[in-house]
Formats: structure tokens, sequence, C-alpha cells
């Protein structure tokens, strides 16, 4: 829906700032660019979100979560029936269908998001200790929220709750042997921090 709604927001406003969480799919950055948007990765949360729209003037924002912000022709946060009402007016002007359009985006593999307990004294520090190792390997790794690793498999993400005693993690690839290979990655890093890595 973001990738839709970026469409129809960027092509009023040439290079606008597009925001989405550091869980959202690659395809939806890509996507973005493409159309000749600006993409800009942020952290997860609701008010750390309408703070960088604010900061940046960013007409559209969203998190995986589902909560979709407007600063475009409304106020800048999230409003489920605005968006549904901003979807349903860029279709309506289309000959295409709601499906056929999400035809068009590349087709990813991803998990769900993973949540596992983590004790609140370690969940940061075995971030910092990942994105530590990883350094060391000349990863490809965006900080913004935790580790988001770039790979030619696709990308897996390990970030620390702000709200709970949990570690959240994400795999997304364009196969099902690459999202393995990240899954194992990111177990790896895991074990190395002694966390007990969570039930695929």
């Amino acid at each position: 829906m973001m990738a839709l709604l970026a469409r129809d927001v960027v092509a009023a406003k040439p290079g606008a700032t597009v925001i989405a969480d550091v869980k959202a799919s690659q395809v939806l950055f890509d996507e973005i660019a493409r159309i000749g948007g600006t993409p800009l990765m942020w952290k997860t949360g609701h008010s750390l979100i309408k703070s960088k729209m604010a900061e940046t003037g960013a007409p559209l924002a969203g998190e995986m979560s589902g909560h979709i912000f407007f600063a475009d022709r409304y106020y800048g946060y999230d409003d489920a029936l605005y968006a549904a009402v901003r979807l349903i007016s860029y279709i309506g002007h289309l000959s295409k269908s709601l499906a056929e359009l999400r035809d068009e985006l590349p087709n990813v593999i991803n998990t769900p998001e993973l949540r596992f307990p983590c004790d609140e004294s370690r969940k940061f520090p075995v971030v910092q200790e990942v994105k530590a190792r990883l350094a060391a390997t000349g990863a490809k790794v965006d900080d913004c929220d935790g580790v988001r690793v770039l790979t030619d498999d696709g990308w897996w993400l390990l970030r620390a709750s702000n709200t709970q005693d949990v570690l959240v993690a994400r795999c997304e690839s364009q196969s099902e042997e690459g999202l393995e290979r990240l899954k194992q990655a990111l177990i790896a890093q895991l074990d190395a921090s002694g966390i007990e890595p969570p039930n695929f």
C-alpha cells in the first residue's frame, strides 16, 4: 500500500521524501527511488516517525505495523480512514485494479516480525555486539535502528524493542534458499552473543 500511495504523492511532488521504518520491505524503498522520490529509512515508533516527518517535511510515511502518516493535504499523523480514502482515490483514477498494481511490484519472501525474549540489560548491548562483529567483516549495515544487513540474498534485521524486554528480527529475500541463508546468518550472530534464536 505504501508503494502505491508513494506513487500518488511523488507524482504531485517530485523528489519528495517518503519515510518508512527499518522493518519495511526493500521493495518499498526501491519503488520510492524508482518513481523519483527520496526514500528514507527511519526508526520504528509512532512518535519517532512523526518527528522525522516534521523535521524533513516528508509528505508521507509508514510503518510495517500498518500506520500510514500523511502530511500531504492532511495533518501529518496516522489516520486509517484517510489512508483508505487516498488509496481508493488513487486507484479510482487508474485503469488497473489493486491486484494488478500489486502484481507490478517484485515478489519477495519474508519472515514476519519475530519478537523473542532478551533481558532488558542485554537487549541493546547484544545489538551493539552484532554491529561490531559485522563492522569487522565489512558487511553492508544500516544502523539507524539496530542493524539492518544487506546481502546479495536480501536483508536481515536485528533491533532492540523500545518498549519490551525483547529483540526484534526480520529477514527478506528473493528466494527460499536466500531466506534460509539470511536466517542462518542471523542465528550465527545471536549464537555468538549467547542469545537463543527465534523459532522461524
